[in-house]
């Protein structure tokens, strides 16, 4: 089973870093390949670019929350998110999805 997940590219769990300009200043975040793929297809799916689709969640989350203690750790989050938003619902774990 380990098979699948040890032959993993290197280049899908390297981190790179980018750029984005969140209430007027520009911020790094870095993030390893593979979020950012995913950032990628879930921002298209908004009709968004991946500055925009993180700019709108930090100002949600902003606004929601008062803070954003941990921009990264958010986006990651999101990206679990998307895909467990893919697993058909007779798939997934009962109880465990929630909108």
């Amino acid at each position: 089973m380990c098979e699948v997940y040890a032959s993993t590219p290197t280049g899908r769990y390297e981190s790179s870093t980018r750029s984005v300009r969140l209430s007027g200043f520009v911020t790094s975040i870095r993030l390893e390949n593979e979020f950012w793929w995913i950032l990628e297809k879930l921002s298209a799916e908004q009709h968004l670019t991946v500055p925009q689709f993180v700019t709108e969640i930090h100002d949600e989350v902003l606004a929601r929350q008062g803070e954003v203690r941990n921009l990264a750790s958010l986006l990651r989050v999101c990206c679990a998110r998307y895909l467990e938003r893919q697993i058909p619902e007779e798939a997934g774990t009962p109880g465990l999805r929630t909108a």
